[in-house]
């Protein structure tokens, strides 16, 4: 690990990139791990990949370097030419991870050529750009004046959006004579104030104290958050209320209607009168809770304010205060677990996608792209395929990425254009599914030579025929298309070298026409054969061949005249 540390930005904060390099990047099981401080401005430097990874200058824009992200949402954006890895927008930690900690953002590098992937983490390290809040200005305190000294009461925390040392660190109270505080731990890791008595209150002589409880984080410098603590001094209540339970736990489905009951919570007072009569109120809680949970004072019962999003908060914790008439009270823990159902089709993301491919080329990569469902369990495992009969595979190369690949060579002229449609589906209760579709055209490489219709033509010439006659045709196709597909014919050297070809016949170069050059001589020769070429334009060219026989012919003699018969001039 090594840290590098950034020039100070205006408000004289630091940026550390932390690299982590393993030593078996080239297997391509590495991680790249950095950290950056939440809310620097859009465009600040994270780190230098090309260095970081030891690649050459210029190596990322040759390679098509790409940073991918989960789902759209593009926090980082590479610099391909300098191999900087920069802030795309500025980054709030407690917006995008909440109280979670660390705040780890993931992220992968995609090298398009060769096709490489290399995993990424952007850990999101929190400052203190939040004070302690309570979330009432004053808190009210009903304290027996029986109760003894030592008697400790908790109070109501402060919430603070920020995590780690600059989340609250500690409670005080104003300076009193009967009462000191301590700060204490819940379980979750929480600091709550516990308010203790030192020496026995009189209601008669001073019927309530005010004093300022003040939380403290643990930032530099250190903010702080206050509430005023009213405390009213009430005669003797020796009965406190109990709860049925310590702890209640539900389960509620994430669909569950608005206004639902979600749990009944229930406790007894064995006073008589006003002492025995309960309230019931949420005691510690956040904003969370109190938006998305409403208790009837009088019943217990909890019921739902608004809609749960399990991929939003999977779970709530409260404390339900119950509260008697005489101003004692008693506490227990409710615990909400919300169940998810599978409320969100998969996600597909396209991060390369060539629609070309040249024909007779080996495996080839089609597409690259990222599937992604944020329910959980099996509503979040998801199935990626393609038609059958298609020469194309889905091959897996990182979680949840996938590259679609040509099983081998393919051939234009057997099929030009593939339609492709990757469905992802979930294995949820109904199945979601998502469909992409695509289309790939095949372009022509040229691997037809041209084909005549014969392989052999047969012409007969009357003798003495005018020159330039056109005396036949020959006619060959090509399989390929445009330029590949274009013919020009030609005349081949003849095989009898006495044979002046050059002087007897021509060819049209582009529609295959035959025609004498000179008139021909019955007696002198009757009959000769040569071969024509036809070449396509493709590169490289391919031909081939195809032989003509050329037989002259005399005319017919005229016929002699017959008795009775009319003479003709011609026969």
């Amino acid at each position: 690990m090594m840290e590098t540390p950034l020039p100070k930005a205006p408000e004289k904060r630091q940026v550390t990139a932390i690299i982590f390099l393993l030593l078996l990047w080239e297997a391509g099981s590495a991680t790249i791990k950095y950290s950056v401080l939440e809310e620097r401005d859009s465009g600040s430097f994270v780190a230098n990949l090309a260095k970081d990874l030891g690649l050459g200058v210029g190596e990322l824009a040759a390679r098509g370097a790409r940073i991918l992200s989960k789902g759209n949402k593009q926090y980082l954006q590479l610099e391909r030419k300098s191999g900087n890895l920069l802030l795309k927008e500025k980054l709030d930690r407690e917006e995008l991870c909440g109280d979670i900690d660390p705040c780890i953002l993931h992220f992968q590098m995609l090298l398009k050529n060769p096709v490489q992937f290399i995993q990424g983490e952007l850990q999101l390290q929190d400052v203190n750009d939040h004070a302690p809040e309570f979330l009432e200005n004053e808190i009210l305190l009903k304290i027996s004046e029986g109760s003894h000294p030592g008697t400790s009461f908790p109070l109501k925390i402060a919430q603070d959006l920020d995590v780690g040392s600059n989340t609250v660190q500690n409670y005080s109270i104003s300076t009193n004579s009967y009462f000191h505080l301590f700060t204490r731990n819940h379980s979750d890791g929480k600091k709550y104030p516990e308010l203790v008595l030192d020496q026995a209150l009189d209601r008669e002589e001073q019927p309530q104290l005010r004093l300022t409880l003040t939380a403290l984080d643990g930032g530099s410098p250190p903010r702080i958050g206050t509430s005023q603590v009213l405390i009213v001094i009430v005669d003797i209540n020796d009965n406190v209320p109990e709860f049925a339970q310590r702890r209640y736990e539900v389960q509620v489905p994430e669909n569950t209607p608005i206004g639902s009951l979600v749990i009944t919570v229930s406790a007894r007072d064995l006073d008589a009168g006003t002492h025995g009569e309960l309230s019931y109120s949420f005691f510690q809680y956040s904003n969370q809770i109190i938006q998305a949970f409403e208790i009837n004072s009088i019943t217990g019962e909890i019921r739902l304010k608004k809609a749960l999003d399990f991929e939003e908060i999977q779970s709530y914790h409260m404390e339900v205060e119950a509260s008697d008439g005489g101003g004692l009270s008693g506490k227990c823990t409710v615990a909400i677990e919300v169940m998810d159902i599978n409320d969100n089709a998969p996600e597909l993301t396209m991060s390369l996608l060539i629609s070309d491919i040249l024909e007779n080329s080996p495996e080839t990569v089609v597409a690259v792209f990222g599937i992604s469902d944020p329910d959980s369990g099996n509503n979040g495992k998801m199935m990626c395929s393609i038609q059958d009969h298609l020469p194309f595979l889905l091959k897996p190369t990182l979680e949840n990425f996938y590259t679609l690949l040509t099983e081998g060579a393919l051939d234009r002229e057997s099929r030009a254009e593939y339609n492709i449609t990757i469905t992802v589906t979930d294995l949820g209760t109904p199945r979601l599914k998502t469909e992409y579709n695509i289309t790939v055209l095949v372009s022509d490489v040229n691997d037809n030579a041209p084909a005549f219709t014969q392989t052999s033509y047969t012409l007969f010439v009357r003798e003495n025929n005018s020159p330039a006659l056109h005396i036949g045709s020959v006619s060959a196709t090509d399989r390929d298309s445009g330029t590949n597909a274009q013919v020009t014919y030609s005349l081949l050297p003849p095989q009898n070298p006495h044979l002046p070809l050059a002087s007897l016949v021509s060819i049209n170069t582009d529609n295959g026409h035959l025609f004498a050059l000179r008139s021909l001589d019955y007696e002198a020769l009757q009959e000769f054969e040569f071969r024509v070429g036809a070449t396509d334009r493709g590169s490289p060219a391919l031909s081939s061949e195809a032989l003509v026989r050329v037989l002259v012919t005399a005319p017919r003699p005229a016929p002699s005249w017959c008795p009775g018969r009319p003479s003709r001039a011609t026969w």
